[in-house]
């Protein structure tokens, strides 16, 4: 380690001392009581002498909650106008300035309104954080970033407020809050989630039971994940570090370059490893020659990959299979991640030259290829 190395190290360690705590609550959707819990929380460290304060809360009018929720100290919300209706947002200026032990901040990936300092309430807690206030948030399983495409597999359904797993990485404390498929339902239909006029909707679309079933697998397996790393990386010691670095090779493309880098983050994250995200630029795709709407793309995922986690490179060669394995070499790259290539009549003979040559080079070098589907 060089010399400007070991200072950031140890400045980062300086950093981590003063930063607050960060627990988070996480379910496979609404209504399985992640509010409740962190009320509950609220009142126990309360009990016991800590400073802590509601930053903001969300009841959605459930009885339950909002018994809970009464008389507890809260930080008073901002007051804003937009477009034309009066809202209210978290104050995160309010809650620096009085700085409590703790504060307690629900719905995690909700975005803020125009004009907020911060796009997103997760960049409002990572601010909290900093300052050395710890916090208790809640968030779905839904709305974590490298399972979207999965959820819309699912549910059938976008969920647009997502937030990245590096948010998730950060928490000191992970706690799934679980219920059966059979009890959440019975609480759907007994009026604790919705309203009577939104239950038989939800009950057709979002709450059906192999929906919940497959949310629930992917909430419990999250948080298993979270607690293995945290015991890989905190508690035994005598586990070898494991070397495991992975390259997702992307092009321009929307859809198929997001979904490799979406795949190829989740499997680092498995192999508690880090990865990078490639991105060669040939003479077909010059600065000048490359459509608007490809540049776009391009940026956004390579957005989506520094979310994620991942270190993001832009190489620019007309010899695409050799660069691969020169960033592999120079990176010490495990496992390289592509998308399925497309074989068309026009390009068969040409695609398989390719697709053969990258393997051959990756097989010399002892670097496995993983073919995303």
């Amino acid at each position: 380690m060089d010399t400007k190395q070991s200072a950031q190290h140890f400045l980062d360690l300086i950093k981590k001392s003063h930063r607050g705590k960060f627990k988070v609550y996480i379910g496979m959707s609404a209504g399985v009581g992640k509010t409740y819990r962190m009320l509950q929380d609220t009142r126990q460290l309360l009990d016991v002498g800590v400073d802590v304060r509601i930053g903001y809360v969300e009841t959605h009018g459930r009885t339950e909650t909002e018994v809970l929720l009464e008389g507890l100290p809260f930080i008073p919300r901002r007051r804003l106008f937009y477009k034309g209706k009066e809202l209210e947002e978290m104050d995160m200026q309010a809650i620096l300035n009085i700085h409590p032990e703790i504060v307690i901040v629900d719905e995690l990936a909700h975005t803020n309104i125009e004009g907020s300092e911060n796009a997103k309430r997760w960049q409002d807690v990572m601010r909290i954080l900093e300052s050395g206030i710890s916090v208790i948030s809640a968030v779905n399983i839904q709305h974590l970033e490298s399972v979207n495409e999965a959820v819309q597999e699912i549910t059938g359904q976008e969920i647009k407020e997502r937030i990245p797993d590096s948010v998730l990485a950060e928490a000191d404390e992970v706690v799934n809050i679980d219920l059966t498929a059979e009890e959440l339902i019975a609480r759907l239909k007994a009026g604790k989630i919705y309203r009577q006029d939104k239950i038989q909707t939800a009950l057709q679309n979002f709450f059906k039971e192999e929906n919940i079933l497959q949310l629930r697998e992917l909430a419990l397996k999250e948080v298993a994940l979270r607690v293995e790393k945290k015991v890989e990386n905190e508690v035994v010691e005598n586990i070898p570090f494991r070397h495991d670095k992975l390259l997702a090779v992307i092009d321009s493309s929307e859809k198929q370059a997001r979904r490799v880098i979406r795949k190829t983050a989740r499997m680092a994250t498995y192999l508690n490893a880090r990865f990078v995200v490639l991105y060669v630029q040939t003479n077909r795709e010059g600065a000048d020659r490359i459509p608007l709407a490809r540049q776009r793309y391009l940026i956004n995922n390579l957005n989506l990959a520094m979310e994620l986690g991942g270190e993001v490179l832009q190489e620019h060669s007309n010899r695409v299979a050799e660069t691969i394995v020169k960033v592999c070499i120079e990176r010490k790259i495990s496992k390289v991640c592509i998308s399925r290539p497309v074989f068309t009549l026009y390009s068969l003979f040409v695609t398989a030259v390719r697709l053969r040559r990258l393997l051959n080079k990756l097989g010399n070098k002892n670097i496995d290829l993983i073919i995303m589907s």
